[in-house]
């Protein structure tokens, strides 16, 4: 390849399925992002996807791509239980990593690639777009400069309804199946993003015939008195507005809120709701979180500071919390025993 521009930050993709391919769309609208090389387990769908996005280089194997000399920053895209093998394999290379939520299957798995990552003094990150969004920016601004008063209520649900199937990854114990991974973990993080880590939880779940929930309720609590009210469901698909509230006002995140495009504010009793626009121009919204990646990586950072680590681990933290007072455990949690 010819010597890349300084600004250009050249990325890798392991994995070939559909989230590999909404953020392979997406880096065509991110500034100075060029996608060179993918990674896949056999050569015929290495080729195909690079066919598809002009890559040069083709990878039959993660091992290969890790060890291609002309990747920046890799984007893991794989199933949730390959994540943390995928970012380990990178880091041992000497490559920054940006991983697909869930992060990893569990907090014990997190915390060693954050070990590796920071003993390496690589750049790593949980690749949460929906925090990257305009209007997710906007609203924890506005939380942040006091405009809505301290967070006191935070409502919010999301899901799709998927019949089960037992072919499909959503329902597969052994693919880290199940919604609160799968969607459960965009509220979640939301939940983090505004009020951090809960001091008290309560769940409730069903689980489906594989064994994997298909639909939960959980509440947390915060020593502050907030509560958060959450609900992640596979059996439907709910009306997915989230609201934050305060004694000053509230805050609206439309429909569909893990995917953004408005917000409305509203301020004191009786006043006017102020909208917020931020329709997509360009792009399918994956850029936002690209972008902030290579901002990182030109300004010589090794974490985020707006998804940052410590972070990621408490909302693994969480999850593992939640999934224990379902009595839900996977292969990765009695390997890691």
């Amino acid at each position: 390849m010819t010597e890349p521009n300084p600004s250009t930050i050249r990325w890798g993709i392991i994995g070939t399925g559909s989230i590999a391919k909404k953020f392979a769309t997406g880096l065509q609208s991110a500034p100075g992002a060029e996608l060179v090389a993918v990674g896949s387990r056999a050569q015929a769908t290495a080729d195909a996807f690079g066919d598809a996005y002009d890559i040069p280089h083709r990878h039959a194997s993660y091992a290969d791509l890790a060890s291609d000399p002309d990747i920046d920053v890799v984007y893991v895209a794989t199933p949730h239980p390959g994540h943390r093998d995928a970012t380990l394999l990178c880091l041992d290379h000497g490559t920054a990593v940006l991983c697909e939520k869930a992060f990893a299957m569990n907090a014990r798995e997190a915390e060693e690639m954050i070990a590796s990552a920071r003993d390496k003094n690589l750049f790593l990150m949980e690749a949460m777009w929906t925090r990257f969004r305009p209007a997710i920016r906007t609203a924890h601004e506005l939380v942040q400069s006091g405009a809505i008063g301290d967070p006191e209520l935070f409502t919010v649900a999301v899901g799709w309804g998927s019949p089960f199937n037992t072919s499909s990854r959503l329902f597969a114990k052994e693919l880290g199946g199940g919604i609160l991974l799968d969607g459960g973990v965009y509220p979640i993080s939301l939940a983090s993003h505004f009020l951090g880590a809960p001091d008290r939880i309560t769940t409730l779940a069903h689980m489906a015939p594989s064994d994997v929930d298909d639909q939960a309720g959980v509440l947390f609590g915060y020593q502050s008195g907030a509560i958060a009210s959450i609900v992640f469901s596979s059996r439907v698909t709910p009306h997915a507005i989230a609201t934050l509230v305060g004694a000053k006002g509230r805050i609206e995140i439309h429909e569909d809120w893990h995917k953004p495009e408005g917000l409305t504010v509203r301020l004191g009793t009786g006043a006017d709701a102020e909208v917020h626009d931020f329709a997509l121009t360009e792009g399918n919204g994956y850029q936002y979180e690209a972008v902030h990646v290579m901002d990182c990586l030109r300004a010589g950072r090794s974490e985020s500071d707006i998804m940052p680590l410590d972070e990621t681990l408490a909302i693994m933290r969480t999850m593992d919390t939640i999934r224990e007072q379902w009595g839900l455990t996977y292969d990765a949690d009695l390997a890691t025993a």
